[in-house]
């Protein structure tokens, strides 16, 4: 069955543009009406008069879907809420949070006209919500990036990029084995985008260097010691790049405890917010996690949504390396 994401990608718009071309909610250009018009008259595609009618309403309200599931970092996801609601607020609108993790909580907000568009957070590779998504009408944007991403835009932090940074650098400072300790395995099983952007970075990034990485599940708690202690068995590794927020305290304070007893000193970079890698001691390097900035980003996206214009299918925020010297560095060539 053609749905409204078909159109929108036959025309190479937006689904909220599609969805005002045929409400008229907004005004579009000559231009862009007619590529809109052609493409459904192309995929012979029919509206539900529910999706009509919802284009045609406005609640000034965005649902939020920000499923608290195992192993996420709560921290984190509040720094992006506060972000989206900042942002919300400037341009009139109230945020209502969907405690559902499924398609079925986005499906019965939208056809309920209780929201204007849907933001979606804790993005897998391959998320089932996606294709839900695609039949509505409601503007919505992705807090994530999905492989294959499609119709339907996404905002988020760079991890790809971001684990290839660490790489690069640790490589700089002279390690030839490093360790990435990172997201817990109930984030990994669930096939969580960042987690595996941020994998694939870092070994891409140790691929280019000709160095060694491995990559080990990391618990948020302190159960994370005793990975650190099992990875620091192998003496010739020698620096480690901490992606784990809740568990990054108790890293640090362990690989604390075994130079002390070796003698040695373990070169650690954290991908981390800024004020978590500055509460924490013997950090080489951080790389700022810009949660707030990323939840305003990806408000701003749904307001250009709104309001009828364009918006870059994928829009990643960039990693900031700080060093010892708090100089910002930009990722390695």
């Amino acid at each position: 069955m053609t749905t409204i994401a078909d159109v929108a990608h036959a025309a190479g718009v937006s689904i909220s543009t599609v969805s005002y071309v045929m409400s008229g909610k907004r005004t579009i250009s000559q231009e862009t009406r007619l590529r809109v018009e052609q493409a459904i008259a192309e995929l012979s595609y029919s509206p539900h008069a529910s999706a009509r009618s919802l284009a045609s309403r406005a609640t000034n309200v965005i649902g939020l879907q920000a499923p608290l599931r195992s192993g996420v970092d709560v921290n984190v996801v509040m720094q992006i809420v506060a972000g989206i609601v900042r942002e919300a607020r400037a341009f009139q609108y109230d945020i209502l949070l969907l405690t559902s993790d499924d398609a079925a909580g986005l499906e019965r907000a939208a056809r309920a006209s209780a929201v204007d568009a849907l933001l979606v957070m804790d993005i897998e590779s391959h998320d089932p919500r996606l294709s839900s998504l695609g039949a509505l009408a409601t503007p919505s944007v992705l807090i994530g990036l999905p492989d294959g991403a499609g119709a339907v835009p996404c905002v988020d932090f760079d991890f790809e990029s971001a684990g290839r940074l660490a790489a690069h650098r640790l490589a700089e400072l002279g390690h030839t084995r490093i360790a990435l300790l990172g997201a817990p395995a109930e984030v990994l099983e669930r096939h969580t985008s960042y987690a595996e952007r941020l994998t694939r970075g870092f070994l891409a990034g140790c691929a280019e260097r000709g160095i060694t990485g491995t990559v080990h599940a990391t618990p948020s708690s302190g159960a994370s010691v005793d990975v650190v202690q099992q990875v620091a068995a192998d003496a010739e590794v020698t620096a480690f790049f901490v992606h784990n927020e809740a568990a990054l305290p108790h890293v640090m304070g362990r690989l604390a405890r075994i130079g002390r007893e070796r003698g040695t000193h373990a070169d650690v970079i954290a991908l981390a917010p800024a004020d978590l890698a500055q509460s924490v001691s013997g950090l080489t390097d951080a790389i700022d996690i810009p949660a707030e900035e990323l939840g305003r980003a990806a408000a701003r996206v749904v307001q250009e949504l709104l309001a009828g214009g364009e918006t870059p299918r994928v829009q990643l925020l960039p990693p900031r390396l700080a060093s010892a010297s708090d100089s910002p560095l930009g990722v390695p060539a």
